[in-house]
């Protein structure tokens, strides 16, 4: 029997649930879906949060602090990847004897429950195009269920629960957590170098994103313009094959490119018929291909193209992904998950683009292997902005076996600074920032408490 159907079978039988670690962004949206079709949940956290107290407002009970107590009563209990093998309550849940399984493992039996699962997967855009998608939805009243990694601007939330058949889902390739799903449409938005300490070489990467399109019961959706991709996709039969892209030999391109200060306009072709003329709420050329491939995910699931122009056209981005928190003293402020060269690269050409006095790029480097095997990418993605200011890396899960640190990159970056704490870090920008300019966060990590300090302070002040 395998894990998963024996997920399934359970799902069949228990009816109380515990999530440990319910708050985190790939666990409550789970946490919602099961709520709503009646099972009892319960959950625990660390950290009080917004997220919270959305939780208990539907009237799911959460205990703050992971103690192993908190398990008592669940026939069945859940985890989140981010915990530490030592922590209490979940060695509790191993020593029960009550069936504990990690986050992806339901997440992939909650999958396979929906007739229409799309699974939006690529190094690059995920989020956003996750994001673009089920606002579609919601706009052509198909009532989608989501899960999310960032928040959908409508909702301020990482998921929802619809009445549908429709599941749009982050697929993240992180330690193969894709391959637990059951899509019936396979997005691959772009294949980049990413996760070499996982994966090691780029073709085992590629060879993953492969597995998943080959999951697809329906469809493969891919970028037709990304070498990779093509790769990826190559040999895959019996799936209906849909690309978008740039080029005109894509079954969905744009055309009659316009950027008005960094957002861009475009014709969308599909099949080489004009179906119409997209507007983008959000900057950067590289939305014109999570645009795309939202509008064709959308059109292949039951959507018209004219839900997708209105969609799109009032899309703010989905949460931390360019979000911009306000002007204060007249610096804008605004924050960025962009964590790779490449999605560094993209955000802060269209910054540069947006006519701000001067662009601060304040970027807080994630994961020691990262950072050390992409170092001279991140150098040349940071000559891009006016200024640049690094925090220290944040290691995460990982210890730092490759001697990397923050000051080798700015060695790199003519003018540039970095500070060990946000506090410096904030108090540098807030000294010299002037009215007119942009500063951005960026990373993957907390480096939004950094932005949050500089708002304290401006205010303050």
């Amino acid at each position: 029997m395998t894990v998963l159907s024996e997920i399934g079978l359970l799902l069949d039988k228990v009816k109380k649930i515990h999530f440990i670690g319910i708050g985190g962004a790939g666990m409550c949206p789970l946490a919602e879906i099961l709520h709503d079709k009646g099972y009892k949940i319960t959950g625990s956290d660390n950290n009080e949060s917004e997220t919270l107290s959305r939780i208990r407002a539907l009237g799911i009970p959460v205990v703050l602090g992971q103690k192993s107590e908190n398990i008592i009563g669940a026939e069945m209990i859940v985890f989140t990847a981010a915990l530490l093998d030592d922590n209490p309550e979940l060695c509790a849940a191993k020593a029960s004897g009550t069936p504990t399984f990690e986050r992806a493992k339901l997440f992939g039996e909650i999958s396979r429950r929906y007739k229409n699962c799309i699974g939006i997967s690529g190094t690059h855009g995920k989020t956003t195009v996750s994001a673009m998608l089920t606002e579609i939805f919601i706009g052509a009243e198909l009532s989608p269920s989501a899960v999310i990694g960032g928040k959908l601007p409508l909702t301020g939330t990482n998921g929802i629960v619809g009445n549908g058949e429709i599941l749009v889902c982050e697929a993240c390739e992180f330690v193969d957590t894709f391959l637990e799903l059951y899509p019936d449409v396979s997005v691959i938005l772009n294949i980049d170098s990413d996760h070499l300490d996982y994966f090691k070489t780029v073709d085992n990467l590629v060879l993953s994103f492969s597995k998943f399109a080959n999951m697809a019961t329906r469809c493969v959706i891919y970028n037709g313009d990304d070498a990779h991709t093509l790769t990826a996709v190559a040999g895959i039969k019996n799936k209906k094959m849909l690309s978008f892209g740039l080029d005109e030999s894509n079954n969905c391109y744009a055309n009659n490119i316009k950027m008005h200060k960094a957002f861009p306009e475009f014709d969308c072709y599909y099949n080489n018929s004009l179906l119409g003329t997209v507007k983008l709420n959000v900057p950067g050329m590289h939305n014109v291909y999570n645009a795309l491939a939202a509008i064709l995910s959308a059109l292949e699931t039951g959507a018209d193209f004219e839900h997708c122009q209105r969609a799109l056209e009032v899309f703010s981005g989905a949460g931390r992904r360019f979000e911009v928190l306000g002007c204060f003293k007249g610096i804008t402020i605004a924050d960025d998950y962009a964590h790779h060269p490449k999605e560094l690269t993209v955000t802060l050409e269209a910054a540069m683009l947006m006519e701000y006095k001067r662009v601060w790029a304040v970027f807080q480097p994630f994961t020691f292997s990262r950072t050390s095997m992409l170092l001279n990418d991140f150098a040349t993605a940071l000559k891009i902005p006016t200024k640049v200011v690094l925090s220290e890396v944040m290691g995460s899960r990982e210890v730092n076996t490759y001697h990397v640190y923050s000051s080798q990159l700015a060695e790199k970056i003519p003018g540039s600074v970095w500070f060990k704490t946000f506090e410096e870090v904030a108090d540098y920008v807030v000294d010299n920032a002037e009215e007119g300019d942009l500063v951005i966060t960026l990373g993957c990590g907390d480096i939004y408490k950094a932005a949050k300090m500089m708002i304290t302070k401006l205010t303050s002040a």
